[in-house]
C-alpha cells in the first residue's frame, strides 16, 4: 500500500469493470477511500469487497448516474461515509455499436449521449459543491477517438470530443474555486470493448486497433489507471485543462506501425491489481 492519495476520498463512475475497476483498486492501494459507482447490474459491490479484502477502504453505489438525483445521492454517500469528496473520476462510458454512419442506429446514439455525455455532466454538477470545499479535482475519460474521430463508431468519437471540450471549459471556469479538471484519453485497451469476441468490433477492426499503435498492442487497464493516479494526485498540482493520451502512440501513428514494434514493446506488463472484470463492460444498449 502506498500513500499518494492518503486521506483522499474518490468517486469512480463505471468503477465495476474494465479501466474503472483498475482505477478503483489502484487508488485504494495508494490510500484513497473509494466509492465504486455504477449501474445496478454492474459488479460494483464485488469490486468494493475485493478492495477491502486487500486492506483498502471502499464502498459502492448502484444507480443510473445520468439521472441528477442519483448523482447527488452518490456524492452525498461519499460525504456522509467519509466526510468529504476530493476526487471525481468520470470514467463511466459505453461502446454499444460499430457501424457505418449511414447504418448507425438512433438507439445506440441516444445510449451514447446518455452514458458518455450526460453522466459526465450531472456527476460533475453534483460533485462540484463538495470539491469546492476540498479544492479537489475531476478527471474525465476522453479517448484518442475524441481527438481523431473513430471510423465505424463516429458518434462514440463525438461523445469523447465533447468530454475533451467540456473538461477544458470546466478547468477554465473552476480554477477560481481551486478545482483542477483534466482528461485521461486512452487508446485501445485490453478490455471487452476491443475484442471481437466480447464487444461490437469486427475481427478486422480488432486487428487494426492493435496494429494502429506504435507499440503493436493494447494497453492494460492498470497502465491507464497509473496515469489517472498521477493526474488525480497532488503530484499534478500544476496540471489543469490537460489531456493525457495513454494510447501507445495511436494519435501519431502513420499506418499499421504496430507490426514493426519491438518484441519487448508488444508484451503487456503483468497485472498486479488482480482485476477480475476486465472483460466485462457496457458493449450493448441496455435499458
Amino acid at each position: 500500500m502506498g500513500n499518494r492519495l492518503e486521506r483522499k476520498v474518490a468517486i469512480v463512475t463505471g468503477g465495476g469493470t474494465g479501466i474503472g475497476e483498475a482505477i478503483c483498486k489502484r487508488f485504494a492501494q495508494e490510500g484513497a477511500r473509494v466509492i465504486v459507482a455504477g449501474l445496478p447490474d454492474d459488479p460494483v459491490e464485488e469490486v468494493a469487497r475485493e478492495i477491502e479484502k486487500q486492506g483498502g477502504i471502499a464502498y459502492y453505489y448502484k444507480g443510473d448516474l445520468s439521472v441528477l438525483a442519483n448523482a447527488q445521492a452518490c456524492v452525498e454517500l461519499a460525504a456522509r461515509m467519509y466526510g468529504q469528496l476530493d476526487i471525481l473520476i468520470n470514467n463511466a462510458g459505453v461502446f454499444p455499436e460499430t457501424n457505418y454512419m449511414q447504418d448507425f442506429t438512433e438507439e445506440a446514439f441516444d445510449y451514447l449521449i446518455r452514458n458518455n455525455i450526460k453522466t459526465t455532466f450531472v456527476m460533475s454538477k453534483a460533485a462540484l459543491p463538495e470539491l469546492h470545499k476540498t479544492q479537489g479535482n475531476i478527471v474525465t475519460a476522453g479517448s484518442e477517438a475524441g481527438h481523431m474521430g473513430e471510423p465505424q463508431a463516429v458518434p462514440y468519437g463525438g461523445t469523447k470530443g465533447f468530454n475533451h471540450a467540456f473538461t477544458k471549459g470546466m478547468a477554465s471556469e473552476q480554477a477560481q474555486f481551486g478545482v483542477r479538471c483534466n482528461i485521461v484519453a486512452p487508446g485501445p485497451v485490453d478490455t471487452a470493448w476491443t475484442h471481437a469476441s466480447t464487444g461490437p468490433m469486427s475481427a478486422e477492426m480488432e486487428k487494426q486497433t492493435t496494429t494502429g499503435t506504435l507499440m503493436g498492442r493494447r494497453g492494460t487497464p492498470e497502465e491507464v489507471a497509473n496515469v489517472y493516479l498521477f493526474v488525480a494526485s497532488d503530484e499534478a498540482s500544476y496540471v489543469t485543462g490537460a489531456i493525457y493520451y495513454v494510447d501507445g502512440g495511436t494519435t501519431i501513428a502513420k499506418g499499421p506501425m504496430g507490426d514493426k514494434a519491438a518484441a519487448n514493446l508488444k508484451k503487456e506488463p503483468k497485472d498486479s491489481l488482480n482485476l477480475s472484470h476486465s472483460m466485462e463492460g457496457n458493449v450493448s444498449v441496455r435499458s
